[in-house]
């Protein structure tokens, strides 16, 4: 029998606790699931390096105990890196009808490139949806409370940060 796999790619810039929702719950569903950070963000107020993203997956990954899932850098384009790991499933994650639009364009998008690679949209538990990456880096801008929207690997770093997102 061969192995299920799937790729959940992002900038997790920060990851929160919608994200890794999604990532235990898929994590669940696939014997191998990578969790694929993009190199560089295009996002306004970008926080974290790649580098630094993939430290803080990893370790919550670790503490969680999902030992079948991955975290990766993702430098390419999304279907080459599925081609390139023998990946035929995309997971997204969408919280309102906002999201739908930008990932359908994106999911065909990519069918049109690679056929063979499929895209399963999944919702964040509901008490997690309206968390987002960019309303964390707002917060975290001002020096708020983050706590109820990150994982812990992502509020140890975040702690390190002052107003208006320079390191202390």
């Amino acid at each position: 029998m061969t192995e299920k796999c799937a790729v959940y790619p992002g900038t997790f810039d920060p990851m929160t606790k919608g994200h890794f929702d999604l990532i235990a719950r898929a994590a669940k569903l696939y014997d191998r699931l990578i969790v694929a950070v993009a190199a560089t963000s295009t996002k306004k107020g970008a926080m974290f390096s790649a580098r630094d993203r993939v430290a803080m997956i990893r370790e919550d990954v670790r503490l969680a105990g999902l030992g079948n899932v991955e975290v990766k850098t993702l430098d390419t384009l999304l279907v080459d890196f599925c081609r390139r790991e023998g990946v035929k499933v995309v997971i997204r994650g969408v919280r309102v009808y906002s999201d739908f639009e930008y990932e359908f364009q994106m999911a065909l998008t990519n069918r049109r490139m690679a056929p063979e690679i499929e895209t399963l949209f999944m919702m964040p538990s509901e008490n997690l949806a309206y968390v987002t990456a960019s309303t964390v880096r707002e917060i975290a801008s001002y020096g708020g409370d983050t706590a109820p929207f990150v994982t812990s690997a992502v509020q140890k770093r975040l702690a390190a940060y002052g107003k208006k997102g320079k390191p202390k």
